[in-house]
């Protein structure tokens, strides 16, 4: 199968593409280039051929002979989206339904999106895929409108499935350390302290991002009448944590380390999630990690590369940092696409 990973050099697509050429696959990537410092260490056996492109200017060329298109490539995370609201939505929604215009144009058969759990917002009850959505934020706003715009797209020829990520965790050489258990871990490591201003009761569910790049793996692999137009939550039902928890869960893979909590919660943000249908349905797929697991993973990573503050804190492995450094420099312009730099006419 020829597929088409957008999203290719981010947290996520690093870990993704490498196992679906390990798996046989021809994979071709399409990554803008926002977060090409960000590589923490060497942990992936391969690398694949990735186009340097916003995915706002993917063509049906570019598409041309692709069997499918794993949509990854968004701006990634809440206080980007409240940041910049508006250029979220151009990007996050109206191109990401662009694309799949254009897969569709492009002949592609499958378009396998990557949605969100955020898009429940606050729920009091445990949700599932046919609860209604709730979102909080521009980033799970955008989440929730693509999914409204892509599934009336769908018919005997273009199959689009929606997974719905739990929260990411775990070591990828494009780390990230802004995502909740991935911060503590590296908070925990070097300063030797996670000093929580909140009680952590907000629920969260996990998922490592191995787990992601095998959900992916089984849609792909699944009989079309399986998958066609679904909604999936990729996670597990036994990965609920209260934030709580999780930072419990960094104290037991860095005993030395030191961790409070406050009384406060300023995070309204707090929903349990019910992970039976994918479960029930790809056939073989099951979580292989959990928050004590990949506790230990990155503990394993920063003392293998002896992890610094100065790295943990960088914008290399934070994207609101990353994106103001870049529009603050004028590589980026305020709608973010690239500039040419005049120092060397070289278009980034």
């Amino acid at each position: 199968m020829k597929i088409v990973v957008t999203g290719t050099e981010g947290y996520l697509g690093a870990l993704l593409a490498p196992t679906l050429l390990e798996a046989g696959h021809s994979v071709l990537g399409i990554d803008t280039g926002y977060y090409k410092q960000g590589w923490l260490y060497n942990g992936v056996p391969a690398s694949v051929e990735t186009l340097a492109k916003d995915i706002r200017h993917v063509t049906p060329e570019d598409l041309a002979g692709a069997d499918a298109v794993v949509h990854m490539a968004e701006l990634s995370n809440d206080p980007l989206g409240e940041l910049i609201p508006d250029v979220t939505y151009v990007v996050n929604h109206r191109g990401s339904v662009r694309l799949a215009e254009v897969a569709k144009q492009a002949g592609v058969s499958r378009f396998v999106y990557m949605s969100s759990c955020s898009v429940y917002g606050v729920a009091e009850d445990t949700v599932d895929e046919t609860s209604a959505v709730n979102p909080q934020t521009a980033y799970a706003e955008c989440k929730a409108l693509v999914e409204r715009d892509v599934a009336p797209l769908a018919d005997d020829d273009f199959s689009p499935v929606f997974m719905r990520n739990a929260t990411a965790y775990g070591a990828s050489p494009r780390q990230r350390f802004d995502i909740v258990l991935n911060n503590l871990a590296g908070l925990a490591y070097t300063t030797g302290k996670i000093a929580m201003t909140s009680d952590g009761s907000p629920w969260r569910p996990l998922v490592h991002g191995l787990d992601i790049a095998k959900s992916i793996r089984a849609v792909l692999d699944a009989p079309r009448e399986k998958v066609h137009n679904e909604i999936f939550n990729v996670g597990d039902s036994e990965q609920v944590y209260r934030v709580r928890e999780i930072a419990e869960a960094v104290g037991r893979a860095l005993p030395e380390a030191e961790i409070t909590f406050g009384q406060s919660n300023g995070d309204n943000r707090s929903y349990k999630v019910n992970f039976d249908k994918i479960h029930s349905t790809l056939e073989g797929f099951s979580c292989d990690w959990n928050a004590d697991k990949g506790a230990r993973q990155l503990i394993e990573v920063f003392k293998a590369i002896d992890l610094d503050e100065a790295t943990f804190t960088g914008r290399g492995h934070t994207r609101l940092k990353q994106l103001e450094h870049l529009i603050r420099t004028g590589q980026l312009d305020q709608e973010l696409f690239w500039r040419l730099q005049p120092t060397s006419g070289i278009a980034q």
